[in-house]
């Protein structure tokens, strides 16, 4: 058997596996070799250590340097899709290009998730990432916000400005430069990941008062390359 054929057989049994998370999560050593492993635990550890803005998970040069694969896409492509096919269902492990960094994400339930961000910082997200991701805007003005937002409220620019100030502690969003010199703010592979495709389904059929289809959902919002997340999720209600 090749090592295409190998890596195929591999991840096809890691997606039976995952049929059983717990399992996965306890065999994972199996699919990983001692130096992936020991690479997955250092983005494991510098992507929990602290909550520091642009300071999240290990550079993709660091990771490449830990796996010895040096500057092979295929290998380090293979890397994050193996780990992400043993562990999705607790965690996902990211590349964000734009920040250059591999990052792990933390899966929590719906009412721990209540604690991180407000529901105005939630709905502020989730305007960014349909501005962005959905209608495919490079980046989202302040002033957007302030006209969708801001018809209720005489002290919105502060308010926004407060809401806004968690997303970007997280690395959801990050400042952009429009050179207008307008604020404005740019979604980031981990604010582009934070939402499962669950929880878009369950945000999109009560928005529309109708039951759809997941593979609508995923298509509406243009995550066709994404998989993993549980269907109908428990863990979200």
């Amino acid at each position: 058997m090749n090592k295409e054929a190998m890596e195929l057989a591999s991840e096809e049994e890691v997606e039976v596996e995952n049929l059983n998370p717990l399992t996965a999560m306890q065999s994972v050593k199996g699919y990983l070799t001692k130096l992936e492993e020991l690479t997955f635990m250092q983005i494991l550890f510098s992507s929990s250590a602290t909550i520091r803005r642009g300071n999240f998970g290990l550079s993709r040069k660091e990771v490449e340097r830990l796996l010895e694969i040096g500057n092979d896409e295929h290998a380090f492509q293979s890397f994050l899709k193996r780990v992400n096919g043993a562990v999705s269902r607790y965690m996902k492990v990211i590349y964000d290009k734009q920040r250059n960094q591999v990052v792990a994400l933390m899966r929590v339930p719906a009412k721990q998730a209540r604690n991180v961000l407000s529901k105005e910082s939630l709905a502020i997200l989730m305007f960014i990432f349909y501005h962005q991701e959905v209608l495919q805007n490079e980046y989202t003005l302040f002033s957007q916000l302030i006209q969708s937002f801001g018809h209720e409220s005489l002290q919105i620019t502060r308010k926004i400005q407060a809401n806004l100030d968690p997303l970007k502690k997280i690395g959801a969003i990050d400042d952009y430069d429009d050179n207008k010199g307008e604020d404005a703010y740019q979604l980031t592979a981990i604010g582009a990941h934070l939402f499962s495709d669950s929880y878009l389904r369950r945000y999109t059929e009560f928005s529309q008062s109708n039951q759809l289809h997941l593979e609508d959902v995923i298509r509406f919002f243009k995550r066709y390359n994404l998989k993993g997340d549980i269907a109908d999720d428990p863990l979200e209600t």
